[in-house]
């Protein structure tokens, strides 16, 4: 089939299928990677991945990172640092370990625990935000849950790029420190600079009221950052969320006008439409397109204990990092629950893993349905935890 008419089928089935899961409040998420699945060799094999379909994509991810970091609020840990931190740190640890262990005692072999365990670590802010968007929880709850899933997000970048060091060849420790300290310096230099260039720049706030402007310096910005991750060794994504956090830090800056805020802000509608709209479900389609186990190899049991160890491993760890801070058990449960979901980040490292051999088909598709089953229930949980509890 031609590329066009492919791409014509893949976007018309994916918006088609999303609009109808939004009246059931099922994540848009879910929808592209079921169009993938089912247009793809997995199911009907009407469209095969190409390489046009694989640049688009590579460029929905590059984009869909830009998104993450302009959406993020750098200072929403800020009421409650440690808790956020301890919260997010106990849920990447006991993920990590369920996880790990799942995987290497159906005999996948080391490097793909590993590999699994760091990828279950991460909480989609996506489906995080959605939750509480819906639901009325305390500002309290809401507060650590947002910059638990925040701090998720640094350090699922700082995992990208150890999965990184590992395709490239062995892990040895040494390696591992100077791979750990780069990402580090990478991140902290990138903050620093920008921090330095809104403190002392007056030409800057020009750009940003110019929005046209604003928004050719962004995307600049995105792919400067995006080949100097590349150049030092680490993956360009990262260089792409960071360059969204950076510009997202802008409405921290006082401004008695408000305009840099507001002009931020144009810039993020802006921006949405295309994106939401188009690069981003085509990477998440892509990722359904690659999805093409044997059917005889997928394991119930499995995907089954993997979903477990996803679920019980934030509702474990973030529930007792919450408990620790001296919060009611009610509470705790709450965020550990709010924690479970999965999405964009998550399927973003599945497919580094899958393209340099890390990991294989099944565990691949494996991960992704647990991925989309967390996706789809961690809200079902929430909103019924959150009746339960008010009933009680």
């Amino acid at each position: 089939m031609e590329f066009l008419a492919s791409l014509a089928i893949l976007l018309v089935v994916a918006k088609s299928l999303e609009w109808l899961f939004e009246k059931f409040e099922i994540h848009p998420i879910i929808a592209h990677v079921l169009t993938g699945i089912t247009l793809g060799p997995f199911l009907l094999g009407i469209i095969e991945p190409s390489e046009g379909l694989e640049v688009l994509a590579e460029f929905g991810l590059i984009m869909m990172m830009l998104y993450m970091g302009l959406t993020s609020n750098f200072s929403a840990i800020a009421q409650n640092t440690k808790k956020a931190i301890v919260v997010a740190s106990l849920g990447v640890a006991f993920s990590f370990i369920f996880g790990f262990l799942t995987v290497y005692l159906f005999g996948k072999g080391l490097a793909a625990a590993i590999f699994v365990g760091a990828t279950l670590g991460n909480t989609a802010i996506e489906v995080t935000s959605g939750v509480l968007v819906r639901e009325r929880v305390k500002r309290e709850v809401s507060s650590i849950l947002m910059g638990a899933a925040f701090v998720d997000d640094i350090i699922a970048v700082y995992l990208i790029g150890i999965i990184t060091g590992m395709s490239r060849g062995s892990l040895n420790p040494v390696s591992f420190g100077v791979l750990t300290v780069k990402i580090i310096a990478f991140i902290v230099a990138t903050l620093l600079v920008s921090e330095l260039v809104f403190k002392r720049s007056q030409r800057f706030y020009a750009i940003v009221r110019n929005l046209n402007i604003f928004f050719t310096f962004t995307l600049i910005l995105t792919f400067t950052l995006a080949i100097l991750a590349e150049w030092v060794g680490l993956n360009q994504i990262i260089g792409a969320y960071l360059a969204g956090l950076t510009i997202s830090r802008l409405r921290e800056r006082k401004d008695p006008l408000v305009i840099t805020r507001i002009k931020l802000n144009e810039l993020i509608e802006d921006l949405q439409i295309v994106l939401t709209e188009f690069f981003i479900p085509l990477f998440f389609i892509y990722v359904g397109l690659e999805f093409n186990p044997p059917l005889t190899t997928l394991s119930l049991s499995f995907i089954i204990l993997l979903y477990a160890s996803a679920v019980l491993g934030k509702l474990l760890g973030c529930g007792l990092g919450a408990k620790l801070f001296g919060l009611s058990w009610r509470d705790s449960t709450l965020i550990g629950i709010g924690m479970g979901g999965r999405g964009s980040l998550e399927m973003a490292i599945l497919t580094f893993g899958l393209r340099n051999g890390i990991i294989d088909q099944v565990v691949f598709a494996s991960v992704i349905m647990v991925s989309m089953l967390t996706a789809l229930t961690t809200p079902i949980f929430f909103r019924a935890y959150i009746e339960r509890a008010l009933k009680g």
